[in-house]
């Protein structure tokens, strides 16, 4: 390698605690075993600051993965922790009986943040609950039953989640999903269709018209999907599909519910919140995951007329609007604002896609480059002409960056698709040094292919 690690001034504390076999026979002996490692070699983080990871050795990794985006800010965020600290030591938690000041102001900042008319908030602990209470509202509102979501999907992982997730490899032998349909993925990449984005998203639109007409009575509760889906593969689709998406669904007396839990707060760059992207409105917008920059904090924004479905029984949340939840989220929102985080995503998640697209010029491997904003895609294949997945060497690539510095993501159908959706807080430097690792790897593997 040319380069190393962008410098930081952070010195993380030493690490004083057991030995990383010790902890991983622990958690082995103890914990349930569907709680799996990333790598080979099972990486210990033990402190975080901003875009960089530490381990109990004190090496610095550059994370562009994040957790799968729970951090918008950066990891330990100075303002962020100060925050929570400061509520913490004034009150750690009161249920929503009682009264608190930080409750409503956080939902009046968050409903700010949201186009006019979605402008009530339930506050919960994760993206899997806010989903799950979306659901809930839409069919109490339209009185219908049928929920349909997109191939490729995923939207946590509770029971009912599971149904709606399309992903196989996400869901249990149990019975799943009753009343849930799954359309075809409008992704023009990978589409059953021929032609061209316009025409895919148009032809993606025709199958959901089928669904609805042939596999439900007709009248549907929702519609359900990410704006870019993220464990999926960071695909996404023409402008057209959701807002032809959205009036067909509407029509038949559903509502439309945009999940942003990985995709809502500025990382998109161009807007705050995904689905502003595609020009559309949704009738309920969940979100988690970044909202809380680590905190178990998540949200369903609505209507009032649907919000007030809810009031005709007794619905309560422990820990949803909890104090100190209530401080970080507040203070997120402050940070992004002043620290421009979201222009950041704009300008330095440009230069990132750019320089993929780079790669991807002098990289046969690299089949598509996608995504938005600070939340993209490297889809690896075969044959470019032939579109076969190359999951093994993406793995490959994803061990060898971890090796040289470098947290990614891996996801994808096939598990050919590298993720990238560090903190929001990353910078040029980051980036030119991730391409760096990305462009070594990638010639390593050619230079070990067969022929």
């Amino acid at each position: 390698m040319k380069n190393r690690l962008p410098p930081c001034a952070h010195v993380p504390a030493p690490y004083t605690g057991p030995a990383k076999a010790e902890v991983l026979a622990l958690r082995q002996r103890h914990c349930n075993p569907a709680i799996f490692t990333y790598y080979r070699e099972p990486l210990m983080i033990v402190e975080g600051y901003m875009q960089y990871l530490f381990d109990e050795k004190d090496r610095r990794y550059l994370d562009l993965f994040a957790g799968i985006v729970t951090v918008s800010c950066g990891h330990s965020h100075p303002r962020v922790l100060a925050r929570a600290r400061e509520q913490l030591e004034r009150l750690q938690h009161t249920t929503t009986i009682y009264l608190h000041p930080l409750l409503g102001e956080f939902a009046r900042q968050l409903a700010g943040k949201l186009p006019p008319g979605l402008d009530v908030v339930y506050f919960v602990n994760s993206g899997s609950e806010a989903n799950d209470l979306a659901l809930t509202m839409a069919r109490l509102y339209t009185g219908h039953h049928d929920i349909i979501a997109l191939r490729n999907g995923y939207h946590g992982g509770t029971s009912a989640m599971m149904g709606v997730t399309a992903l196989h490899t996400w869901k249990y032998p149990l019975p799943q999903g009753q009343g849930v349909h799954h359309a075809v993925c409008p992704d023009p990449y990978r589409s059953p269709y021929a032609g061209t984005p316009e025409e895919i998203a148009r032809q993606s639109v025709t199958d959901l018209e089928e669904i609805i007409c042939c596999s439900t009575p007709g009248r549907i509760a929702a519609f359900i999907a990410e704006s870019i889906q993220g464990v999926g593969g960071v695909t996404t689709a023409h402008p057209d599909y959701f807002r032809l998406a959205y009036e067909l669904v509407r029509q038949h007396g559903g509502l439309c519910i945009a999940d942003e839990v990985q995709t809502g707060f500025g990382r998109t760059g161009d807007h705050y919140w995904g689905f502003e992207n595609f020009g559309v409105v949704p009738d309920l917008v969940t979100m988690a995951k970044g909202i809380g920059n680590g905190a178990p904090l998540a949200a369903v924004v609505t209507r009032r007329e649907i919000a007030q479905t809810l009031a005709q029984r007794l619905h309560f949340n422990t820990f949803g609007g909890n104090p100190v939840s209530m401080a970080q989220g507040l203070a997120v929102l402050e940070v992004i604002e002043t620290e421009r985080l979201q222009e950041n995503a704009r300008l330095v998640g440009g230069h990132f896609k750019q320089g993929l697209e780079g790669l991807q010029a002098t990289h046969p491997l690299i089949g598509d480059v996608r995504g938005q904003g600070l939340m993209l895609g490297v889809e690896l294949v075969l044959d470019r002409q032939t579109k076969e997945p190359a999951p093994s060497q993406t793995a490959w690539l994803w061990e060898y960056a971890r090796e040289q510095g470098v947290l990614t993501g891996k996801g994808g159908l096939h598990g050919n698709v590298l993720r990238l959706k560090p903190p929001m807080c990353l910078t040029r430097e980051d980036v030119d040094f991730a391409l760096e690792v990305f462009d070594e790897g990638l010639r390593e593997l050619e230079r070990q292919a067969p022929g």
